[in-house]
C-alpha cells in the first residue's frame, strides 16, 4: 500500500486551451474518454456537496492569529493574519488536523510550547459550532429547506449516477460525526448508505487515499472505473493518481451563483482536475459527456 500520509499542495504544470460545453458552465481542461462507464464515485463534502461550513476561514483564521499573539512575537496582526491565511489556503483539502499541525510548529518556532494540535482542532471545532449551529438547527427544524444549503444540483446528480447503477462514496476531511449528522440533516445520506468516512482524531487512520485504495481493492477494478468530484487538491489528487477522472468542483459557496470561483478554478486545474464545474446545475450534460464512448 503506499504512504496515505496527506501531502502538500503542488500546483502541476499549465495546461493548453480548455473548452465549454456548449450551453453550459462545463469547462473541459482533459478530454475524458472513457471506455467503460464508471463504477465508483467518490465525493468530497464541504464545498462539493454541502454548504453549511461555508465562512469556516473566519473562524479559523482568527483563532490561529490569537493562539500566535499569545508567543509575545513582534509580529503585527497584519502580519500574522497573512501568514496564517497562506498556510490554512494551502492546506484547505486535508483533515482540519493537518492545519493545527502547521500552527503548533509555528507556535514553537516563536519560542512558545504549543498544545496538542488536537487540542487546537477541538477549540476551532467549539468555535465554529457557533457559527454555524443555528444553520443545522435551521435544518433540523425545518424552518430551512435542505436545498438551500446544499450545492444546486446535488441531489439531482446523486439521484442520476445511481440510477446509472454507481456506487457512491462520501470521503471528508471534517470529523466523521459531523459529516454523518450533517449529510443526514441535508438529505443525502440515502444516496451513501454506509460509505460515509471522515477524518478522526488519529489522523493517520483515515485519509481519503486509503478510501479511493480500498474500494477499488476489495472490487478488484481498475482505477480508470473510478469518477472523483471534489472543490480541494486532495480528493482530485488521488483520484488521478489512481487512475480515475476527476471532477473539480468549483463551486461559490457564499453566492451560489452559477459561476466558477476563480482561486478554486486556478488550483483545481493546477492539480490535475479534468473538468471544472461551478457546481451541478448541468449535471444531465455532464454525464451525457462522461458517458458519451462507453
Amino acid at each position: 500500500m503506499s504512504d496515505s500520509h496527506e501531502q502538500d499542495y503542488r500546483g502541476a504544470a499549465g495546461v493548453g486551451a480548455t473548452r465549454f460545453l456548449p450551453g453550459t458552465q462545463i469547462e473541459i481542461v482533459r478530454e475524458v474518454r472513457l471506455e467503460q462507464p464508471p463504477r465508483f464515485a467518490v465525493f468530497d463534502f464541504d464545498g462539493t456537496l454541502s454548504l453549511i461550513r461555508e465562512g469556516w476561514q473566519d473562524v479559523m483564521v482568527p483563532m490561529l492569529v490569537e493562539v500566535l499573539r499569545e508567543t509575545g512575537t513582534r509580529e503585527t496582526d497584519e502580519e500574522l493574519t497573512a501568514l496564517v491565511s497562506r498556510f490554512v489556503t494551502e492546506l484547505t483539502g486535508k483533515q482540519t488536523i493537518y492545519q493545527m499541525l502547521r500552527l503548533a510548529e509555528e507556535v514553537r518556532a516563536r519560542g512558545g510550547t504549543p498544545h496538542e494540535p488536537v487540542v487546537y482542532k477541538h477549540e476551532y471545532h467549539v468555535r465554529l459550532m457557533r457559527r454555524i449551529g443555528s444553520r443545522r438547527e435551521a435544518l433540523r427544524s425545518g424552518a430551512t429547506a435542505a436545498d438551500g444549503l446544499l450545492v444546486p444540483g446535488s441531489i439531482e446528480l446523486l439521484a442520476a449516477l445511481r440510477d446509472r447503477g454507481v456506487e457512491l462514496f462520501l470521503a471528508s476531511g471534517t470529523d466523521e460525526t459531523c459529516v454523518r449528522e450533517e449529510s443526514e440533516l441535508l438529505g443525502l445520506t440515502p444516496f451513501f448508505g454506509g460509505h460515509i468516512y471522515g477524518a478522526v482524531d488519529d489522523y493517520r487512520r483515515f485519509s481519503k487515499q486509503l478510501v479511493i485504495e480500498r474500494i477499488l481493492r476489495e472490487n478488484q477494478v481498475a482505477g480508470a472505473r473510478l469518477i472523483g468530484f471534489g472543490d480541494g487538491y486532495v480528493e482530485i489528487e488521488n483520484t488521478k493518481a489512481a487512475g480515475g477522472s476527476a471532477v473539480g468542483v468549483a463551486s461559490d459557496e457564499a453566492g451560489r451563483s452559477g459561476r466558477a470561483d476563480p482561486w478554486k478554478r486556478e488550483r483545481l486545474i493546477g492539480i490535475g482536475a479534468d473538468i471544472v464545474v461551478p457546481d451541478f446545475q448541468d449535471y444531465a450534460r455532464l454525464l451525457e459527456y462522461l458517458w458519451a464512448g462507453c
